[in-house]
């Protein structure tokens, strides 16, 4: 992939809604009492002056109550999702300030869940509140909201994708994983590169944005997501019960299995006959590897051939948060296992490199 074929724009006169769900990002310190309390994002220009010169026009909208990252649930994805449905014809570009921990999962889910997307959708937060001294929320809320209302000289936006913006780095949604619990570069897409990068001036991979093939459809929302989903992460040591019980459990009708390297994993008979009946019972299994980059191929060593065999099917070069996005998404649209099962192997909304 080339990296290099990027081209600057400045943003026309536009308009932005800034969604805040919660997380670091909207933390302002009571000068009190010292604890860290939402701030007022009616007063946002006050607390981020930078974003007059834009010359924009800039709602804000704060959910109530604010929700912790930690406690994301696809519930907030829904209401997002129809808040912005219904705020659609009134802005150019969306940015939601979210909390770090669960952001990869909410932009994952986001990414599938529009339909005809021709504007940004653009997560952000920050590793420090906003009033603290060498906070990384403002630059993250200045870049989000310039890549939010940018267009080209036919008035069309530049990323119509759902993103996340962090650290000067513009990256895919669904290709993005949270990989630093305290640095600023929190972020990173590792098989995939940043579709824009901010320094003197925002230069966009053109290459590498996805654009709706059509614009004059009208966006489309599905919220029906279907969550009995479990995941197996294989390790050294694991039990045969522990196997028995997230695979072969009534609750989930799919298991995404974090395999080894290229989709490996234990080649004990028990692990590949749990494997073979969680298959007989209906279940979907879908392997994605553990490591940051890189890809699922279950045809290079014995054990994941095994696995396919076993009718587990490969997750190529997807994150762990898509999968579980993509999981939710199409078992809430779809009912047919067969045709779930094909279309994990598709590439639906650029999650994948195939």
């Amino acid at each position: 992939m080339n990296l290099n074929i990027f081209k600057d724009f400045i943003p026309s006169a536009s308009s932005v809604l800034l969604i805040y769900t919660g997380g670091t990002i909207g933390m302002k310190e009571d000068p009190n009492d010292g604890t860290l309390k939402p701030f007022d994002f009616s007063s946002l220009l006050d607390e981020v002056p930078e974003l007059r010169k834009f010359g924009l026009r800039i709602n804000s909208y704060t959910f109530d109550p604010i929700i912790d990252s930690s406690d994301v649930e696809p519930t907030l994805w829904v209401s997002l999702a129809e808040l912005i449905k219904d705020k659609y014809d009134d802005y150019d570009g969306f940015v939601i300030l979210h909390g770090t921990d669960t952001m990869a999962y909410s932009a994952s889910a986001l990414s599938f869940m529009f339909e005809h997307l021709t504007k940004p959708i653009i997560f952000t937060g920050s590793q420090l509140p906003v009033g603290r001294p060498r906070t990384d929320g403002k630059e993250n809320i200045i870049a989000a909201v310039e890549i939010a209302a940018a267009k080209d000289s036919n008035g069309e936006a530049l990323v119509p994708e759902v993103c996340i913006c962090f650290n000067s780095q513009l990256y895919r949604g669904n290709r993005s994983t949270k990989v630093n619990a305290t640095g600023f570069d929190a972020f990173h897409s590792p098989n995939y590169p940043p579709l824009a990068v901010a320094g003197i001036n925002i230069k966009y991979n053109q290459n590498f944005i996805h654009y709706s093939s059509d614009k004059e459809a009208g966006l489309v929302i599905h919220t029906d997501l279907d969550t009995r989903v479990s995941i197996l992460k294989v390790h050294p040591g694991i039990t045969e019960q522990a196997v028995r019980d997230i695979l072969l459990g009534d609750g989930s009708k799919a298991v995404i299995l974090e395999t080894y390297g290229s989709g490996n994993a234990i080649s004990k008979s028990w692990f590949v006959e749990i494997v073979k009946e969680a298959n007989k019972k209906g279940k979907i299994l879908f392997n994605v590897t553990q490591c940051l980059s890189g890809d699922v191929d279950m045809d290079i060593y014995a054990t994941g051939r095994s696995l396919k065999e076993a009718g587990v099917i490969s997750g190529h070069d997807i994150t762990t948060e898509s999968a579980l996005a993509k999981l939710f998404y199409l078992m809430g649209n779809y009912q047919d296992n067969t045709k779930i099962k094909q279309l994990l192997e598709m590439n639906l909304k650029g999650e994948i490199s195939k």
